[in-house]
Parts: structure tokens; C-alpha cells; sequence
């Protein structure tokens, strides 16, 4: 029988997490809850939607369990929120790990959202509410601490510490054996070869164009 689930959200990603709840898991979707003020209909992707404040008495915590679907917004800081004003309700945390990832972690913690195509190694800890988003490789020793969000097709190297509350964009690179600080924002393309410091923020420029137009290329 499966495990009555509760999804905190009514954005792409509550959508998301829908899908591959439904469709992958020992999880049934019974509603959706967001915060009051912005539920603007009853329902959403045909359940029901209620109020977050109230959710504890409609659907029970001795008999659902809550998965918080939110993105990276504010550097992870309203998913963390949310992830623990769940748990105070009294809240199992549940976590999706796709059937189509290569898992050999030695613990995944709750809230995850880890999805297709992600290779995760062995002796890998990856901690709570922390999403990796497909097809990427996480080397093993590695640690991805709490309230983390990974994007797709990023490398991190064997034996990498990723503390609290970062954001890793698409294709960045991890080189073995470093540790990112805490808050840190790693745009699209990064290559990482030395420890990080909290805060940091590392940007790769964006491709010039050419001055060349298209239209003048003429092996093209």
C-alpha cells in the first residue's frame, strides 16, 4: 500500500514532483498546500489545495507525509524554511530518488528530490532537502550538506564537501578533495579547483558573439 503524500507548493516544480512522485515512488499524492494568501483556486493538477497554516488538521501527520517542492529561491533559504515549519507540524519529510539513477550513497536524508541520470558513488552522504536535478555525477567520499540545490550536469570530484545553502549551476566542475563554503552561488560553465570561502559567487563570462554574421559562414 502506498504512503499518503502531501506536496507543499503550486508552482513547476509541485508539478514536477507530481509527476515523479506518482509515477515513480511507494508515494500517492492526496493535495497540495501553500500559504494562504496565495491559494487562488481549490484545487491544483486536479487535488485539492489548502492552506499550509491549517494543513495539519485536514491531512494529518499520523497519516500523510509532506514533500516541500520549492526551487533555489533566496539561496535555498524559503525551501529550508518550509522543509522545517513541516517538520514542527509533526511532518515525515519524504524524498523522491528516481528508480533511473545510479545510487550508491551511503545515506540520503529527507526532502530530497534527486532525479534521472544522476550518478552518485559510493561512500557519498548527501544530507537534508537537497535537490540534484538530472544527470549529474557525484564522485564518491563526497558530502552535500543540508538545504543544497545542484543543478544538471554538474561534476563534483571524489571526495568534495559542500556545505549548507548553495547553488551549483548547469556544467560546473568540482575538482577532487576541495570543500564550498556555505551561501556560495556557482554560475553555469564554473570550474572550481581550490576551496571556497562562505559567500562567494563565481561567474564565468558569458560567449562573445562574433562579429561575423551567420550568413557569411561558408562551411555552414
Amino acid at each position: 500500500m502506498k504512503k499518503k503524500l502531501v506536496i507543499f507548493g503550486n508552482s513547476e516544480i509541485a508539478q514536477l514532483a507530481h509527476f515523479y512522485f506518482s509515477s515513480d515512488s511507494d508515494y500517492q499524492v492526496a493535495a497540495f498546500t501553500v500559504d494562504e494568501e496565495f491559494i487562488s483556486d481549490s484545487e491544483f493538477m486536479g487535488l485539492p489545495i489548502v492552506p499550509f497554516e491549517k494543513v495539519q488538521d485536514i491531512y494529518s501527520p499520523n497519516e500523510y507525509c509532506m514533500f516541500v517542492a520549492l526551487s533555489y529561491t533566496k539561496l535555498n533559504e524559503l525551501r529550508k524554511l518550509k522543509y522545517y515549519e513541516s517538520k514542527g507540524k509533526g511532518y515525515e519529510l519524504a524524498s523522491y530518488v528516481s528508480s533511473k539513477c545510479t545510487n550508491f550513497a551511503t545515506s540520503i536524508g529527507e526532502n530530497c528530490f534527486i532525479l534521472e541520470d544522476n550518478t552518485i558513488q559510493p561512500f557519498v552522504v548527501i544530507a537534508d532537502n537537497v535537490t540534484l536535478w538530472s544527470g549529474n555525477h557525484v564522485g564518491h567520499h563526497s558530502t552535500i550538506n543540508s538545504h543544497n540545490f545542484i543543478s544538471s550536469h554538474v561534476v563534483i570530484s571524489g571526495g568534495v564537501t559542500v556545505a549548507e545553502q548553495c547553488f551549483i549551476g548547469v556544467n560546473v566542475t568540482l575538482r577532487d578533495h576541495i570543500i564550498i563554503g556555505e551561501k556560495n552561488v556557482i554560475g553555469a560553465g564554473a570550474t572550481i579547483l581550490s576551496n571556497t570561502d562562505s559567500e562567494g559567487v563565481y561567474i564565468v563570462k558569458e560567449t562573445e558573439r562574433s562579429r561575423i554574421p551567420s550568413s557569411r559562414l561558408r562551411k555552414i
